[in-house]
């Protein structure tokens, strides 16, 4: 499985692969947008996908994809 998530890092939205950071000082609507491209490319590559976005106001949503075995 691959995680990528999006959260407020210093006053910047940034965008993680893995746990690592891949893109920062992103607006929020742009780094949704990479981290959900990531993710679809991913998805067709035939991976399972967490992807993770933090809100303007701190609040996670979770989103798997892939395997019924996660």
């Amino acid at each position: 499985m691959v995680q990528y998530a999006v959260t407020l890092k210093d006053g910047d939205w940034t965008v993680f692969s893995e746990g690592q950071p891949v893109a920062a000082g992103l607006s929020r609507s742009a780094a949704v947008q990479m981290a959900k491209d990531l993710a679809f490319e991913a998805e067709a590559r035939g991976e399972a996908v967490e992807l993770l976005i933090q809100g303007y106001y701190g609040e996670v949503s979770r989103r798997l994809t892939g395997s019924a075995d996660l």
